[in-house]
């Protein structure tokens, strides 16, 4: 059987509120980042891509018509090259991944990119015209992903104290990566029509710590989450080149990680945070390794409320200083829903190999109750 291996990842800065990435068409955005991606990947030929796979949480408006295919003729791949959508929500793009991944694992294409992209800014959270079902509705389906984070935080006794010291760390870190170039290999500068080029990320700032503090409770009365321990809504575009082991090997290309393991869970709607607990479990499983044998972790941080006990739940609050979101995560950097399953494991790819890592995980929850995991091996 084929491996699926990792030959680059790339993203663009993620833009947020107000921010200098607000205008560009989210198509535009994605085909810019992968453009990038084969530029810097010359031995992989743009005839040799069959298939372009684009997580998007909420295909419609400029996000619509099969993206996937208008993406791959913006970045000028040819007409061969196939394209299609995959929503999970927040997890889209890492589902993107995985479907690539499977496909050349059993043959049926070589050479595929992943790509995830959300403008939260064009089409907003639940599209233009949301239709509940009355049944989900009554067993709170739909609930909203901040009241599911004040769930758990209730749950776990989180106070808005852990919360604000979480938020303020993921700053930080973020701003130290930035400042030490960290994701410097990562990023792909994007030229706004012309106008002006976003070459950094804009969500990261040093925290003022007497603002946080002053912010009120953003989804329910009394509760603990504000805005400051929440993801801010942004927009951005990643991009996963993947191929056989067998093609990068015909090819002269350096391999930069196999996919070794993927998976899906489900868990209660109510508590959607909870989802990267049994998806990492299983991944894990499959993969024949414990928490123990991993050295590189990315947890999407939807919120501080659902990240701490995700943390706790896998044994590793002791240890995440040293092991996960070393750059920071999501909180600060922002949370472009179907871009960020893809934008984790680039992070986590590059880091990888920045530190000598030889096995890493990226995770992360979805809205409605589920979860997804990565496991990547070095060579």
């Amino acid at each position: 059987m084929n491996k699926s291996v990792i030959v680059d990842a790339v993203r663009s800065p993620i833009g947020i509120k107000n921010g200098n990435l607000v205008g560009i068409r989210p198509d535009d955005l994605a085909a810019q980042v992968v453009k990038g991606l084969l530029e810097r990947n010359p031995n992989v030929k743009p005839e040799h891509v069959e298939d372009l796979v684009v997580g998007c949480a909420f295909p419609e408006g400029p996000q619509g018509m099969i993206i996937g295919r208008s993406v791959g003729v913006l970045a000028g791949l040819p007409i061969e090259t196939a394209g299609k959508v995959v929503n999970r929500f927040c997890g889209s793009s890492m589902d993107a991944l995985h479907q690539l991944s499977t496909s050349i694992e059993s043959g049926d294409i070589d050479v595929g990119i992943a790509v995830g992209v959300e403008d939260m800014f064009s089409v907003p959270m639940g599209g233009f015209a949301p239709d509940f079902h009355p049944v989900l509705a009554e067993q709170e389906f739909y609930i909203g992903m901040g009241e599911t984070a004040e769930n758990l935080a209730q749950d776990g006794n989180i106070s808005r104290e852990d919360q604000e010291e979480f938020a303020i760390h993921s700053h930080r870190k973020a701003l130290s990566a930035s400042e030490n170039g960290n994701y410097k290999n990562e990023l792909i500068p994007v030229d706004v029509y012309g106008d002006h080029t976003v070459e950094k990320d804009e969500g990261p700032r040093e925290p003022d710590v007497e603002k946080i503090k002053s912010l009120q409770p953003a989804f329910i009365e009394n509760g603990t989450i504000t805005a400051a321990t929440s993801s801010p809504i942004s927009i951005g575009a990643s991009a996963i080149l993947i191929t056989s082991d067998n093609y990068a090997k015909q090819n002269g290309i350096k391999i930069r990680a196999e996919v070794l393991s993927r998976a899906v869970a489900g868990v209660e709607w109510t508590h959607m945070g909870k989802g990267p607990l049994p998806a990492t479990e299983k991944a894990l499983k499959k993969a024949e390794l414990t928490l123990d044998d991993i050295n590189a972790i990315e947890l999407n941080e939807a919120f501080a409320a659902q990240s701490l006990p995700v943390l706790k739940d896998l044994s590793l609050t002791d240890v995440a200083d040293d092991i996960v979101n070393v750059n920071g995560g999501a909180i600060a950097l922002g949370h472009p829903l179907g871009c960020s399953g893809a934008r984790i494991s680039t992070t986590l790819l590059h880091e990888m190999k920045k530190r000598d890592v030889k096995l890493g995980v990226a995770t992360m929850c979805i809205g409605l109750g589920q979860g997804v995991a990565t496991v990547f091996e070095r060579p």
